[in-house]
């Protein structure tokens, strides 16, 4: 095993350098297809996100391969390489293999514990797959990372180190004056985009308890079909879609902004939020309309935290709708049927458990994954370092810029009542994050799977040269038995085939401690030259040992992906 990664990320390079080498999706199928066609790469995936990208390859020579990696990732994502070699990473063979496991599990992620990471891992192994650019290393190395992210995930309480980035950055918004759902309550929100992060912050801002969620996308389509699946999740939150060109009309009207597309420019300038800005609050969500005459409103029953929220409110004269309780009254409209709301008239409507219930799993995979830690999210109190007013004037728009490069002008947060959450922000106040104990278990999940995997791939790498050992002594018998036929022709059937299974078991018998023995040393670290010693020993032809090994790389049962479906 030759595996080698060369990469940069948020934990080595500044944000603005990343948004600069951040790769589309066509240099990512460009750049796999150079780094096959360089000498030192047999097989190579890339592993890009917001905060990092990563070339994954199988090399055979380290040196080579590290000159060559580094100089095609400057050349692809558009850095030069004198600039780009400073914040460049590299490990090698068991090392790359712990980083891929910890990225995995989250511990290298900007906040701890995210799940988001397994989809783009995922993601990276069905690129390679999809280009044929992934051998068996590639594809066991991989399907072996989602199925630890997946282990820690299970096994350890590491989500409780922390949020997706997308709650954590709500939190940064909302700041210390309320936890996220009852900053959430009531407002309204524009998500820009309708990819699988800007999938999840719509979701997650629809488990707190927006009231509105208007979607912005360039594909009308699936501006729609988001808008759809968030009417049907059964959250209560008005959804619709709308254009790019009506972006800067919405801003007029929401409180909140969260925005994650894959433009190379600007989405919003520091204009486009000035003169929202400047228009004036977005003032109060309208009442839903009343039901018809003779229809009594539906009211949910609201358990004691409601109403606690509901006195405080009204002591400290502020809107119902601050204290987190605008959707405990629903009118049912006249032409809904009893049985068509996700959301049944015996579930308190704040429940965010039920928050996505009836939602399409077709719908679902088109636009990622959604959030499973909304509920504990919403109830977590947030940050104390992060205030939520902008120099003393309350904040009028809060945007949360998810995007690598970003899609909000950095400028806007010196504009009077607007706060900005960014990528870099975000990494700023990730930084002094507490780090649960649950860490600590998933680091020696990490080095037990590592050692596992390693032991397993030493292991398979000695098995040609077992399987071409017994082939030539398979072949031996046949030679001898052929022979003995030439100086014995009078044997019958019953005798010929009585000599043939004897020489057979003296061979089985001689050769089987021998192989089980190499194949236990060659799992050990270190045992990689038992291969080469078998082959001199028993003088086997390395031709025969190499289409051993093609022929084994080409099972079909490695294309399998058994985390792809889950």
């Amino acid at each position: 095993m030759s595996l080698l990664v060369v990469g940069l990320s948020h934990r080595s390079a500044p944000v603005s350098v990343l948004e600069r080498a951040s790769l589309s999706a066509d240099a990512k199928v460009k750049l796999l297809h150079d780094t096959l066609a360089a000498e030192p790469a047999a097989e190579a995936t890339v592993l890009a996100t917001c905060n990092r990208i990563e070339l994954y390859a199988d090399v055979d020579k380290f040196h080579a391969g590290v000159a060559e990696l580094s100089t095609l990732l400057a050349q692809h994502s558009g850095v030069a390489l004198e600039e780009l070699t400073p914040y460049l990473y590299v490990h090698y063979e068991d090392r790359a293999v712990h980083h891929l496991f910890s990225v995995a599990c989250g511990l290298d992620s900007m906040v701890v514990g995210e799940g988001q990471i397994l989809g783009q891992i995922k993601d990276a192994l069905a690129l390679g797959q999809e280009l044929h650019t992934a051998g068996r290393l590639i594809n066991d190395l991989f399907q072996q990372a989602l199925r630890v992210g997946k282990r820690a995930h299970s096994e350890t309480g590491i989500d409780r180190a922390g949020q997706s980035l997308v709650t954590f950055g709500l939190e940064q918004l909302a700041g210390h004056a309320a936890p996220v759902g009852e900053w959430a309550a009531g407002k309204r929100a524009l998500v820009i985009g309708a990819g699988s992060m800007s999938s999840l912050a719509a979701a997650t801002l629809a488990r707190v308890g927006v009231a509105e969620i208007v979607v912005a996308n360039r594909t009308a389509e699936r501006a729609e079909r988001l808008a759809g699946i968030l009417v049907a999740s059964g959250t209560g939150v008005a959804a619709r879609a709308v254009t790019m060109g009506a972006v800067t009309d919405e801003l007029t009207r929401v409180d909140v902004v969260v925005s994650c597309t894959g433009a190379t420019g600007l989405v919003l300038t520091g204009d486009d939020v000035a003169h929202a800005v400047e228009a004036g609050p977005a003032g109060p969500i309208p009442a839903p309309p009343l039901p018809e005459t003779g229809a009594a409103p539906r009211v949910a029953v609201a358990d004691a935290e409601v109403v606690a929220r509901l006195v405080a409110a009204a002591e400290a004269g502020r809107r119902l709708a601050d204290a987190g309780a605008a959707r405990t009254i629903v009118p049912a409209p006249a032409t809904t049927e009893p049985d068509g709301c996700p959301l049944g008239p015996d579930t308190p409507a704040g429940d965010g458990r039920s928050a996505l219930t009836g939602v399409d799993a077709t719908s679902l995979e088109l636009h990622g994954t959604w959030a499973d830690q909304g509920e504990a999210a919403a109830q977590r109190q947030p940050r104390r370092t992060v205030r939520s007013s902008v120099d003393g004037t309350a904040v009028r728009l809060a945007l949360l810029d998810l995007a690598m490069p970003r899609d909000i002008d950095a400028a806007v947060h010196r504009i009077p009542g607007v706060r900005l959450v960014d990528i870099e922000s975000l990494a700023e106040a990730s930084a002094d994050a507490p780090m649960a104990a649950d860490v600590d278990a998933v680091r020696t999940i990490v080095a037990d799977e590592v050692a596992a995997f390693g032991a397993a791939q030493r292991a398979a790498h000695i098995t040609p040269t077992v399987v071409a050992l017994r082939a030539m002594a398979a072949e031996v018998v046949a030679m001898e038995v052929a022979r003995l036929d030439g100086r014995v022709p009078d044997l019958d059937e019953r005798q010929r085939a009585e000599v043939t299974q004897t020489v057979r078991r003296v061979v089985d018998k001689l050769l089987h401690a021998p192989t089980v023995r190499v194949k236990q040393l060659a799992s050990e670290p270190g045992g990689a030259g038992y291969a080469e010693a078998l082959r001199e020993l028993f003088d086997l032809d390395p031709q025969t040992v190499e289409s051993v090994s093609r022929a084994d790389a080409a099972d079909p049962k490695n294309d399998d992906d058994p985390g792809r479906a889950s």
